[in-house]
């Protein structure tokens, strides 16, 4: 089992709402949308008809993405 796999099981998934997202990357709704609708971005999924979340995992690992984009 590689490293990356064990990473990947040690982290628990959970789904993060908008406002946690904000939180996360330091960005505004209009701007989260914006980068989701260029596919810069995670997809929201659909939780109701009013509410959407995102995987935890995904946001992390596109912060991670960016992270190493600057290095």
């Amino acid at each position: 089992m590689s490293s990356q796999t064990v990473l990947d099981l040690s982290v628990e998934r959970r789904i993060l709402r908008r406002a946690q997202v904000e939180t996360k990357t330091g960005f505004k709704r209009a701007h989260i949308y914006n980068l989701m609708k260029e596919g810069k971005f995670p997809k929201a999924l659909r939780l109701g008809v009013r509410a959407v979340g995102w995987d935890s995992a995904e946001i992390d690992q596109w912060i991670a993405d960016r992270l190493k984009e600057r290095a």
